[in-house]
């Protein structure tokens, strides 16, 4: 059974934030993750989670320092989980550029050497992660959320894995990231050339997550700052995902919000929105 560590936990509204590291055996290092726990799942009683992805360059510590959650899940009752973006440390293979290598796994599982060793990250958090805090924490249910990177992952699993989350969204996520700067750079590096002979890059796009699934929420929820530099050189393409959503009949809600960035500041302006749309997820789950 992989053994928790308790690094950190303070006080904060209704509940206690924690932070934990733990060894992994998918990505042969050691993983850290934050999570947020109100009174009642201090007091063992089951509640609804959160699993958080965060985007580029990022660690457990921005979303869990910068997003303003916690009074918001205190008030519902709610766990919010914050997993790191990669693995992470000296002997992990890393890259001079910083949408590639460590904190830029874009939650896959490379399969070219040496990424192929560590970063095995769709395992780790679909697999691996999420057995862990079902075993560990008083999780009755997961919704899955995520920034930037982590949108794209939010986007990818959801749509790939049903099963495991109730609910969906997504704040300015990557949504084509294998036609992206970013992403083809670091896919390039993680499976070697995109072609018919190798592993399509596609499979690890929310947009073609969306379009192989069809159908699979009441309602996703996805916001857009209009004045988001990423969003306006093209890195993002919401409108791609719109299309794929109308395109099988999937109900999405992307609200474009006038003079916001990609900063934290914007996921501030809309993080209580999105915890309550995974809270009222569970209210109609059954």
């Amino acid at each position: 059974m992989t053994q928790l560590s308790l690094t950190s936990k303070n006080r904060c509204f209704n509940g206690e934030q924690h932070y934990y590291t733990h060894d992994s055996e998918t990505t042969k290092s050691e993983m850290r993750f934050s999570i947020y726990l109100p009174d009642e799942a201090l007091a063992r009683q089951t509640c609804p989670a959160i699993l958080f992805l965060s985007g580029l360059t990022t660690s457990p510590d921005n979303a869990t320092q910068k997003a303003h959650y916690q009074k918001k899940c205190s008030e519902l009752g709610m766990i919010f989980i914050v997993p790191d973006t990669s693995p992470k440390g000296d002997d992990i293979p890393d890259d001079e550029r910083y949408f590639v290598g460590q904190g830029a796994s874009y939650y896959v599982d490379a399969t070219q050497s040496p990424w192929s060793e560590n970063f095995n990250m769709h395992t780790y958090i679909i697999e691996e992660f999420y057995d862990l805090i079902r075993l560990k924490f008083p999780i009755s249910s997961i919704g899955i959320a995520g920034h930037s990177m982590g949108g794209h992952g939010s986007i990818m699993f959801g749509f790939q894995y049903p099963s495991k989350f109730i609910s969906v969204s997504a704040i300015a996520p990557i949504c084509v990231s294998s036609q992206s700067e970013w992403g083809i750079a670091a896919y390039t590096k993680y499976f070697g050339e995109d072609s018919k002979d190798s592993l399509p890059w596609s499979k690890f796009d929310a947009v073609s997550a969306i379009k192989q699934a069809g159908k699979q929420y009441p309602l996703i929820l996805v916001d857009q700052g209009g004045v988001d530099e990423f969003y306006n050189t093209g890195y993002l393409q919401p409108e791609a995902l719109h299309a794929a959503c109308q395109e099988v009949n999937q109900p999405v809600t992307l609200r474009y919000h006038a003079n916001y960035d990609h900063s934290y500041y914007f996921i501030q302006t809309v993080i209580e929105d999105h915890i309550e749309h995974h809270y009222n997820a569970t209210l109609t789950h059954g």
